[in-house]
């Protein structure tokens, strides 16, 4: 995808996070995102777009994890998160995607930060209809581009990859193109887009292997040949 792109995805996902989550209420339970509620959920995705906006503005040397922030209660929040997404935008949209820019990835650039808020936008806009009870796919090319960013910034995720052991895992789209051939070494994860036999392999859709790899789904919402046990030891070592 490219930068104006993924601008494109996060207004759209910025408009259906807000209408899911105004109808569900700030009291409903997020089933996906087990002992969060709706407010919880505008709380984390409102402190996140603020935090990321920041850093596209200032362009700090060197950043850290977002810090907490005052949140409204009750209804208002949904001005506040809506507030928050409009900066990051905006912020966004007046920058070169080609401009230095820190990030916790090798990726130092802006771009970096429209790629990255409008993949995570997408899976909070998931949840906030999950809580609503009523969900919709993620948009295909976004999630053939979310599935491959997940690799691509596993190195980076703080503390460091969990260590693998040679496992290897295959992913593979049943609703277009898009597969993924994964080695799981002690220092680095081997990805290639190839058709090859895995320890544990998975085929669905795009938007549904990215859920899965969030642990949005159970394994079984796929069709799964091999180890399915893998799925869960992977995704621990990814965030």
């Amino acid at each position: 995808m490219e930068y104006a792109e993924f601008l494109t995805a996060f207004r759209r996902e910025a408009a259906a996070f807000d209408e899911a989550a105004r109808e569900a209420g700030v009291d409903a339970d997020v089933a996906s995102c087990p002992g969060w509620t709706v407010h919880d959920l505008c709380a984390h995705v409102a402190r996140v777009h603020r935090w990321s906006a920041g850093v596209v503005e200032s362009r700090p040397a060197d950043g850290g994890p977002p810090k907490r922030i005052e949140t409204p209660a009750g209804f208002p929040v949904f001005d506040f998160v809506k507030a928050g997404a409009r900066r990051l935008v905006d912020a966004l949209d007046q920058a070169d995607p080609r401009d230095p820019c820190w990030s916790w990835t090798d990726d130092r650039t802006v771009h970096f930060w429209a790629r990255r808020q409008a993949n995570e936008l997408a899976i909070h806009r998931w949840d906030a209809q999950c809580a609503l009870g009523r969900t919709e796919p993620i948009e295909h090319e976004q999630a053939l581009d979310s599935i491959q960013e997940l690799f691509d910034i596993r190195p980076f995720r703080p503390g460091g990859p969990t260590p693998g052991h040679g496992e290897t895992v295959h992913l593979h789209c049943t609703d277009g193109e898009g597969e993924w051939f994964a080695r799981f070494e002690p220092d680095a994860a081997v990805v290639t887009h190839e058709h090859a036999k895995a320890d544990v392999a998975a085929r669905g859709t795009a938007s549904d292997l990215l859920l899965l790899m969030w642990g949005r789904i159970p394994v079984d919402q796929v069709e799964v040949f091999g180890d399915a046990s893998l799925f869960a030891s992977w995704r621990d070592g990814m965030f």
